[in-house]
């Protein structure tokens, strides 16, 4: 019996590409359409938060309900996005207390809460400090004071931030 010398084997090669983020934003908004209207019909009370593909293959969806998100709804929706399983690793959960913010009503409706903000590149902030004229920062948490159809306005810990709907990556609320 002959042994396999390891050069006699194929060497392994493993293709990765970055996908990048504006391109997938646009295309996980596209699947978020798709999943709405989807469930629209069968479910209309139902309010898709977010819809977001995870680096190991899994969609996760949150979702919420006037009356509460149960396991039977979770069931439910699950079994309505039965062909996304075919693609994806499906998971779909309620909000919990840290609930996404992607849309400017869901901004509206909890304005005087804390949330923290994720931008897509780093902002420039003033600073109480005058040693320190400003800093950049992607990430801000602080009180959410205000909301346009354009933007938000954030009452952070370097001072009040005004951060364009297009600059947000991801928010989400944070627990007082």
């Amino acid at each position: 019996m002959r042994r396999l010398q390891y050069r006699e084997w194929a060497p392994a090669r493993f293709f990765l590409r970055r996908i990048p983020e504006e391109k997938a934003t646009k295309s996980m908004s596209a699947l978020q359409s798709e999943i709405e209207e989807r469930l629209a019909d069968s479910e209309p009370a139902v309010e898709v938060l977010l819809a977001e593909l995870l680096p190991n293959g899994t969609l996760r969806v949150f979702i919420d309900h006037p009356d509460g998100v149960t396991l039977a709804l979770c069931e439910r929706v699950t079994l309505l996005l039965a062909d996304l399983r075919e693609r994806y690793s499906l998971e779909v959960s309620s909000p919990g207390t840290e609930r996404p913010l992607t849309k400017p009503t869901h901004f509206r409706r909890y304005v005087g809460r804390r949330a923290r903000v994720r931008t897509r590149e780093p902002r420039t902030i003033p600073t109480a400090d005058s040693a320190e004229a400003e800093r950049r920062a992607k990430s801000f948490t602080g009180e959410l004071v205000g909301v346009t159809d354009s933007e938000i306005t954030l009452a952070a810990d370097g001072g009040v931030i005004a951060i364009p709907y297009s600059e947000i990556r991801r928010s989400n609320l944070v627990e007082e």
